[in-house]
């Protein structure tokens, strides 16, 4: 890594040591030279001239690149050590793994996504997934996302989504994480049976699910492409005239309920999927899809 980065291996050692503090533009030549991209956090002034990244940066920066380089894996927020982003289907049939990393003070968002590896195909096989869906395991990725909790803390999630739509779906949560938008947990919809109902009653932020439209057999939801996700489905429940799904989330139907994770049109949550080109379901005349957000506005 000194040498990609054109900093001295002494130098670097010091930085991971702590006797030394890198400039900014150093610290992101380390990132680029693990193959990585600094991501500037939106909202944020840029650091010009010589300054200094704060040691909270160095460490987190440093520890993303070693568990990049195979040092150490991320774990999850249950314990679990998260995949690592490579994949072992045939490259032709996967892209490389994408990062996205911040390298500015304060927590460090980190996102990936990786093919889907044996032992998640078979966690999804006759679940989420089956021979007949509109979209192969072989087009879909496993997303691994950094999350602001509902308890102030950063939690690591995963959904699985369409190829197509990673780059949107880890801008869209790397401009959540900068507004400290909260999330009450992200887990694949298999872990509730792929029950669409067990997952929004748990208050589960979830993207691909193979299945046909609430009430409309034979028409593929937009889940069963990968290219829809629904967040904080117990605050933002989909609404049908007296209808209220899940029905836990009655209090917050009129969008008058209590809670920063609420989303109304035009808020952090709603303009991070409009900067991606992603449109809201609240934003229908009916029925008020508040949870739902989607590349093709259905």
């Amino acid at each position: 890594m000194a040498r990609a980065s054109g900093e001295p291996q002494p130098v670097v050692s010091a930085y991971e040591r702590g006797r030394r503090q890198p400039s900014v533009a150093a610290l992101a030549r380390l990132v680029r030279a693990a193959g990585l991209e600094p991501v500037v956090v939106p909202g944020r002034r840029p650091v010009t001239g010589a300054a200094r990244a704060s040691p909270v940066a160095v460490l987190a920066v440093l520890a993303v690149l070693a568990s990049c380089g195979g040092g150490h894996r991320p774990v999850t927020g249950a314990g679990v050590p998260a995949p690592v982003p490579t994949s072992v289907v045939p490259t032709s049939a996967v892209a490389a793994p994408t990062t996205r990393v911040t390298t500015t003070t304060g927590p460090v968002f980190r996102g990936t996504a990786a093919g889907l590896d044996p032992a998640v195909r078979a966690r999804m096989t006759g679940v989420s997934w089956r021979p007949g869906c509109p979209v192969g395991l072989d087009d879909l990725r496993l997303l691994t996302v950094d999350y602001w909790g509902f308890d102030g803390v950063v939690h690591q999630g995963q959904l699985v989504a369409n190829a197509d739509a990673v780059a949107p779906l880890l801008g869209a949560f790397q401009t959540l994480f900068a507004a400290h938008f909260p999330i009450r947990q992200m887990r694949l919809v298999d872990d509730f049976g792929a029950d669409d109902e067990r997952s929004m009653t748990a208050d589960n932020t979830s993207a691909f699910n193979c299945r046909f439209v609430a009430g409309r057999p034979g028409v593929w939801s937009q889940h069963a492409y990968g290219r829809a996700v629904d967040v904080d489905p117990l605050e933002n429940p989909l609404v049908d005239g007296a209808r209220v799904d899940p029905p836990a989330g009655a209090p917050w139907a009129g969008r008058s309920g209590p809670g920063p994770a609420v989303i109304r049109h035009g808020d952090a949550a709603w303009r991070a999927f409009a900067a991606v080109g992603w449109s809201w379901g609240g934003d229908w005349a009916a029925p008020k899809d508040y949870q739902h957000f989607s590349a093709t506005g259905r």
